[in-house]
């Protein structure tokens, strides 16, 4: 039986059953702490048109409300993995819930945009501690035949939480307003809380390294280069802030390889990318996850601002997107195990690249039916084709001992594309001086057309780059809801001889 401690004292018994009273608990924590993340992201793009009204402010600004959370989260998502290791998963599980909760508060109350960013990387904070630990208290604390059963309950239950979070995202802010879109969280959190009494504390098998260095390196660069990229549209490329932050980016990157490179236990461990097919599947990521992360904020944005839809008309109107995705997933990794993930990495983006094509149709004086909804099933048959896949092919590029890591990884690349997408993408359009119906939609059009690019770049390189046969690993999930991230720390299935099934598929 696996030993945990809850304080440094006497060990005692981590095994979680899913039919008991704590098990069902424990669960219920996990998903309410990963649902509010999901919602968080969801809800926030649909609340941003009625945010930037009623502060006053322009597109740029409303960059930075996205980009701010997403700076901190991408750059220490992975120390919050090895925190949680170290010092406890509970306990870093609970910090980084009581945080999200807390920046939540300051998000509601803001009266100025500079307020509401300095929240918004806050929270980015408090994500980057509960969303590793979510899972890792599952695959942690339950007995080892409940934890597939247990795992696939709660990426079911996540699924519900992504698709009501347009529901209720447009419920809140077109009723009692865009301030509760963050306090819906304070209920959420007390739930984590309250249940999470019955969850023992585990921590690694050994000491987790923190790469504070490394993440403090990551943090600068990211905020840095995320400055240069949105101030250069409204202030262009020669003013001093730009070129100063852009001087400190590019410096960061240099800086923060050198740094991996050397340290011995990095917070990027480089020997991953040894491995041809981790990093053509982390460069699909990237690309994937860059159109994906400009792609949603832009349709919503259209809808509201151009188009005149309510928010919640409006936050709805690519459901069919997220149906699609909760039904499919599981079929679509399964498919991968018996073919190889590479048909599915190179056909999916190029059916995502035709959906965003698709939805850069909307007008301003759009009909759902004709023109939202052919988009938004597209949309929705690309990402279940990629999704599952691309984390198993994540999972299946390197050994057991570093499935973990891999993939935490791989979320934040792909958080990171979503924060470059989200920084560059709507300055190149124009949207960030556009005014107007007219000029909104000729924005968002030329937006979604570079998504489209950004995703279709995405086939030739897994096309290219991966075997036919290359290996990949199945997880207990059922669902994925790929708007906010991949999968973190998935669990693996195991055969009934004890081994990881999907090992013998070959691969690099």
């Amino acid at each position: 039986m696996r030993q945990g401690d809850s304080d440094g004292g006497a060990a005692v018994p981590v095994d979680l059953r899913f039919a008991s009273r704590r098990g069902r608990l424990a669960l219920v924590a996990t998903v309410a702490a990963s649902g509010m993340s999901q919602l968080d992201a969801t809800v926030v793009n649909v609340a941003l048109p009625h945010i930037g009204a009623d502060l006053g402010v322009d597109v740029s600004a409303l960059q930075l409300v996205l980009t701010g959370y997403l700076v901190t989260l991408a750059s220490l998502i992975l120390l919050g993995g090895a925190l949680g290791d170290r010092y406890g998963r509970r306990r870093i599980f609970l910090v980084g819930t009581v945080w999200f909760a807390a920046a939540s508060v300051l998000c509601a109350a803001a009266q100025h945009v500079e307020v509401l960013v300095a929240a918004r990387v806050l929270q980015g904070v408090g994500a980057a501690l509960l969303t590793p630990g979510s899972l890792a208290i599952l695959q942690a604390s339950f007995a080892e035949d409940d934890r597939a059963r247990t795992v696939g309950a709660w990426s079911a239950l996540g699924g519900v939480a992504g698709a009501i979070g347009p529901f209720l995202g447009g419920w809140l802010v077109d009723g009692p307003g865009w301030r509760w879109a963050f306090l819906i969280n304070l209920p959420v959190a007390a739930i984590v809380v309250a249940c999470s009494k019955v969850i023992p504390e585990t921590r690694g098998e050994r000491s987790a390294h923190l790469d504070l260095t490394g993440a403090a390196i990551a943090v600068v660069t990211l905020a840095a280069i995320t400055l240069a990229l949105t101030e250069a549209g409204p202030q262009g490329w020669y003013r001093p802030v730009v070129v100063t932050a852009a001087i400190v980016g590019v410096a960061g990157v240099g800086v923060f390889v050198a740094h991996i490179r050397r340290s011995s236990t990095p917070l990027v461990p480089p020997r991953l990318f040894a491995s041809r097919a981790f990093t053509t599947t982390n460069l699909a990521t990237f690309a994937l996850y860059a159109a994906i992360g400009v792609a949603f904020f832009l349709v919503t944005y259209q809808l509201q601002v151009a188009a005149g839809w309510s928010a919640l008309r409006s936050g709805s109107a690519l459901l069919p997107s997220t149906a699609i995705m909760l039904l499919g997933s599981a079929r679509s990794g399964a498919l991968a195990q018996r073919i190889g993930p590479r048909a599915q990495l190179t056909v999916g983006p190029l059916v995502l690249a035709a959906g965003l094509v698709a939805l850069s149709r909307v007008g301003s004086d759009p009909s759902w039916i004709s023109d939202v909804l052919p988009g938004a099933v597209l949309l929705g048959l690309g990402l279940v084709t990629f999704v599952a896949p691309l984390t198993a092919t994540v999972m299946g590029a390197v050994d057991a001992n570093h499935v973990s890591v891999a993939s935490g990884v791989n979320n934040a690349v792909a958080r990171t594309a979503s924060l470059t997408s989200l920084a560059v993408i709507p300055v190149v359009a124009g949207l960030t001086t556009a005014t107007g119906p007219d000029p909104v939609t000729d924005a968002h059009r030329t937006g979604l057309v570079i998504a489209a690019v950004c995703a279709a770049v995405a086939s030739p390189i897994a096309f290219i780059g991966l075997a036919p046969r290359t290996r990949v690993l199945p997880s207990a999930r059922r669902s994925y809801c790929p708007v906010d991230g991949p999968p973190l720390q998935p669990t693996l299935i195991r055969s009934a001889s004890g081994g990881l099934d999907g090992r013998a598929s070959g691969g690099e």
